[in-house]
């Protein structure tokens, strides 16, 4: 009620961090709780771009629901995910969407929104990647040049869908990942630059795959790079991505005697900020801005959530974590919300921590304790056509009708020549 709303979180002392600024603030949301210190750093809250929760894949189905995979994610100071919802062939993907939201709605405790696959292509798949967008708030597909026969697109049919992206506005996924991936990130590269289209790269983990992005961005391309294990923190690096989808010792065990039957996935949302703090940020790669910035605001700005999420002012959602960059803590299966295969060592620390975790204003999770409801967590509706990508590709199609104009101005210059000093257009 009203009493509630007068009450108040006070965070006092530490640094207020955002990806272009840090600054010594005191900070207040609501409800009432002390929280933070001298040291510690008030960061924007997580986003985790790409989660597999409830997903059957490879003849298993994911140990974390929305409900355990979000109290991973407040765990590690993550406050909004974005799931995958991958259709089987021939199946509808509305179907496939609601069958989610219909799951994901009563379970989740942080913020959530949703990638749809488009793992066929067809008139149908057309119309209602068109319905997807207009009404059910999603901005984001993704399409496979790998798992052949199960999710792949041909060549021809991953041009008609990021033509078709372009033009309904939408962010276009693309995992290029098949065992030859520079190859194959080229071949990406071609399709994309016919289609004129913004990429959002996927399941990138080599070096050489990202000097091939790296180049085609200093050429102007519209492409954004998800790191999932972190090989390279150079400026090529957007976001950096868990891709969490995990499976128990014994669903893994299916492959003993046949490796292509263990199913792909390993653990990393609760783990994902730490990871990058020990790689980044303890390393020297990165300042705590950056942090933030392939942490949370970057994606807040690709799914233009950007700046109610991803970013700590007024009037902005108020996911907020408070960050012991001296803590650490020690990843094993004790310490996981479900048992799984861990991503590292079965026992290891990590510098940086979350002490506080705080979801749109409501302390969700302090010390170890989780103070969140199952389905407090709200579906966030993604805007289509984000200027963080979209003006990047007008200002390159500006850029290049210019030049034509420009070469086709010298051409008629200089074939007439022999008869004319000079004509204008």
């Amino acid at each position: 009620g009203a009493a509630a709303a007068m009450v108040r979180i006070l965070i006092k002392g530490g640094k207020v961090v955002n990806d272009d600024c840090t600054r010594r603030l005191m900070f207040t949301s609501r409800r009432h709780r002390p929280a933070g210190g001298e040291e510690e750093l008030v960061l924007p809250g997580g986003i985790d771009t790409s989660v597999h929760l409830e997903e059957s894949f490879m003849n298993a189905t994911t140990v974390d629901d929305f409900y355990s995979g979000t109290k991973a994610a407040l765990a590690g100071g993550t406050t909004m995910v974005i799931g995958h919802v991958l259709p089987e062939r021939n199946e509808s993907l509305l179907e496939a969407y609601e069958k989610c939201r219909n799951s994901a709605d009563s379970k989740a405790c942080c913020d959530y929104a949703l990638h749809i696959g488009v793992t066929w292509w067809g008139p149908k798949v057309r119309a209602e990647m068109e319905k997807l967008v207009r009404d059910k708030g999603v901005n984001s597909f993704q399409m496979f040049m790998a798992y052949k026969d199960m999710f792949m697109l041909r060549d021809s049919e991953l041009f008609q869908v990021l033509q078709h992206c372009k033009d309904i506005g939408a962010i276009a996924r693309v995992h290029a990942e098949n065992g030859e991936l520079v190859s194959e990130v080229r071949d990406l590269l071609g399709i994309t630059v016919c289609a004129h289209c913004p990429v959002y790269l996927v399941n990138v983990s080599s070096m050489s795959a990202g000097d091939v992005v790296a180049t085609a961005k200093m050429q102007g391309e519209a492409l954004y790079l998800l790191y999932l294990v972190l090989l390279s923190l150079n400026d090529t690096l957007n976001v950096v991505g868990s891709d969490h989808r995990p499976f128990t010792v014994k669903q893994k065990a299916m492959g003993k005697d046949d490796f292509t039957k263990i199913p792909h996935g390993l653990p990393g949302i609760q783990d994902r900020m730490s990871v990058i703090w020990e790689r980044g940020g303890m390393c020297g790669k990165m300042d705590e801005n950056r942090f933030v910035a392939v942490t949370s605001s970057n994606a807040a700005k690709i799914y233009n959530l950007y700046p109610r999420k991803g970013r700590i002012i007024p009037g902005a959602d108020a996911d907020v974590v408070v960050w012991d960059p001296e803590g650490s803590k020690v990843i094993s299966v004790k310490t996981r919300c479900r048992e799984v295969i861990l991503t590292r060592m079965k026992v290891c620390a990590l510098p940086g921590v979350p002490i506080v975790t705080i979801s749109r204003g409501r302390l969700v999770y302090e010390n170890g304790m989780f103070t969140c409801a199952e389905g407090s967590g709200k579906f966030c509706p993604l805007r289509t056509f984000p200027d963080y990508l979209y003006k990047k590709m007008v200002q390159r199609e500006k850029g290049i009708t210019c030049e034509m104009r420009v070469n086709s101005r010298i051409a008629c210059v200089a074939y007439t020549a022999p008869t004319m000093n000079y004509i204008s257009s």
